[in-house]
């Protein structure tokens, strides 16, 4: 049988206190509440570290969009250069005009890489901002940045388009200008062709409104002596047609020849000579086998009669 007797050199097992129950109630209640307390922090943060990250996809979208919104105002750039050089080539401007159209052309669109550039770099910088509230202040800051390139670049655009109509205006004052030149050529031939002398009679009439100089030629095919000059010109016969009345022949002037086929008798033969362009007339009106006969109508007054004005450079 056993024996409920202390074994020698034994300790009876001594009961808790209430008081030792209750403070392991506590001690268990408070590990309990530490527990809580660490998952609430890290629910907390990874509530936080969400959002900034909503945010920061948020920005990287307004950056995509702002990439867009550049690209299209380089094309923008790119098409009003293009426009300025076709609008140049027609107008006649002068290479230097293009070559600074050009210059500021490149200029804007290395602005525009510039900003495209900065933005990038302050979307770079987001990415690695910690807290909360400097994404939100340095995503102002890109907003700003943003706002002031389209500004400045919408109002290049601007002045560019102010210089295209400008060159549109000057090119449709150039056309008007030019079609009253050509008018006036058009007055002059008429005039000229109404003017013209079928006999030595008429001639003589020509000569007394003083209006021009008249000089007569009496020209042959020659082989050894072929070019004779008639006052500042030189005339060769070349070929003729007695039954058609018809002749070739080249007319020698400003060190260039101006060949005519088949001219009739009696019909003006314009051409234009020197610098000034004055407007010379061939009349011829007798053909006859290897020989022509008329005469070479000039103006008197070189400086009202040039169709061209000279300028002189500037010493």
């Amino acid at each position: 049988m056993f024996s409920l007797k202390p074994k020698e050199g034994g300790g009876t097992p001594v009961p808790p206190t209430p008081q030792q129950q209750q403070g392991s109630s506590l001690m268990k209640y408070a590990l309990v509440a530490c527990i809580v307390g660490i998952l609430a922090v890290g629910i907390g943060g990874y509530a936080s570290r969400s959002t900034l990250e909503d945010r920061i996809v948020a920005l990287e979208a307004q950056n995509h969009e702002a990439a867009e919104l550049i690209n299209q105002l380089q094309k923008d750039a790119t098409q009003i250069s293009s426009d300025v050089d076709v609008v140049g080539k027609k107008l006649g401007v002068t290479a230097q005009d293009l070559v600074a159209s050009r210059k500021y052309a490149e200029k804007l669109r290395l602005e525009q890489e510039e900003a495209k550039h900065q933005l990038q770099q302050t979307a770079s910088e987001l990415a690695t901002k910690a807290s909360a509230t400097e994404v939100e202040k340095v995503a102002q800051e890109a907003s700003s940045k943003l706002a002031a390139a389209q500004q400045e670049a919408n109002s290049k655009i601007g002045s560019v388009s102010g210089e295209v109509k400008t060159v549109a205006t000057n090119l449709e004052s150039t056309r008007q200008d030019l079609a009253a030149s050509r008018r006036e050529i058009t007055d002059v031939r008429t005039t000229l062709s109404q003017q013209i002398a079928r006999n030595s009679g008429e001639l003589s009439d020509l000569r007394k409104k003083g209006e021009r100089d008249f000089f007569e030629f009496d020209i042959k095919k020659d082989k050894k002596n072929p070019v004779q000059r008639i006052a500042d010109i030189q005339l060769e016969l070349k070929e003729t047609d007695v039954k058609k009345q018809k002749y070739n022949f080249i007319i020698h002037v400003d060190d260039s020849k101006l060949e005519k086929k088949d001219r009739l008798a009696n019909e003006p033969v314009q051409f234009l000579v020197g610098r000034d362009k004055l407007r010379y007339e061939v009349v011829v009106n007798f053909v006859d086998k290897d020989r022509i006969r008329g005469y070479l109508s000039a103006p008197k007054d070189k400086v009202l009669s040039a169709e061209r004005p000279s300028f002189k450079a500037p010493e």
